[in-house]
């Protein structure tokens, strides 16, 4: 069975369960993983908490996008911003990262997921680093879902970084300024290869992007929930998709777009 045909009976059996057509399923779907802490302080516990049923909400909506016929997951996990935070609780997430990047290994390996890093290493610890470098490798061949991570991620940054590495290569002969267009950029963004988002969600009620694949999103319908991360489920997943399935795409034209 081919990787299309994998993901198309995925989504028709999808669609068939939640009465909607195939086409009407998202392929890329991007989360903006909001209110772990929150959820930690509403229930009188410390914040470090809530991150840790966070990173186990994350292995059960990555393994049921699978089971959906997702082909790309991109999950905003840390960006750039969160390094305001107190020290303590960004000790406790470098950890959290390090041990989640390993524990997580056979269960991508299991369900044929590839691994993908946006953003960037610079400030990381170096185990965190070597954890997700090693993750990345073993699971680089699997040609199933894609789960995109966007750790020490921001939008502005990854977008600088791409202008830069095409000014490089402009500067030094090997790229034609004339030749610069919408797809030479997307072909320098962390994203590069993996198809742009039809749908982002957003958890804890929230109503703003920050700063999350800006280039990316913007033809993507959204969808925010007043759910906290640490609680959403797969049926609030199925409430998301339901959602979409009812927008009418369009794309800039008068006419809605076939899914």
């Amino acid at each position: 069975m081919s990787k299309q045909t994998d993901f198309e009976n995925k989504r028709r059996q999808t669609a068939e369960r939640l009465g909607i057509e195939p086409e009407a399923i998202p392929r890329h779907i991007a989360v903006i993983m909001d209110g772990n802490g929150r959820w930690a302080t509403e229930k009188d516990l410390p914040r470090f908490r809530g991150h840790e049923q966070g990173g186990k909400t994350v292995e059960t909506i990555a393994l049921y996008c699978v089971d959906v016929g997702i082909e790309y997951l991109s999950l905003y996990s840390f960006s750039m911003q969160n390094w305001k935070r107190p020290q303590e609780e960004i000790d406790f997430l470098m950890y959290l990262y390090a041990a989640y990047l390993e524990g997580i290994r056979p269960m991508l390996m299991k369900n044929n997921v590839r691994l993908i890093h946006l953003g960037t290493t610079e400030n990381l610890p170096d185990t965190v680093i070597e954890a997700l470098r090693e993750t990345m490798r073993l699971t680089a061949d699997n040609s199933g879902m894609v789960l995109c991570l966007a750790l020490n991620y921001g939008s502005r940054e990854e977008i600088v970084r791409a202008v830069q590495t095409i000014a490089e290569k402009s500067k030094a002969g090997a790229l034609d300024p004339k030749t610069i267009n919408e797809q030479c950029i997307c072909d320098h963004l962390d994203t590069a290869g993996c198809l742009d988002p039809d749908l982002v969600i957003r958890t804890s009620g929230e109503m703003r992007i920050s700063n999350f694949l800006l280039w990316q999103i913007s033809y993507a319908e959204f969808y925010v929930t007043n759910t906290y991360w640490p609680d959403f489920a797969p049926q609030d997943l199925d409430q998301a998709i339901l959602a979409f399935a009812g927008r009418s795409r369009r794309f800039g034209d008068i006419k809605a777009n076939k899914q």
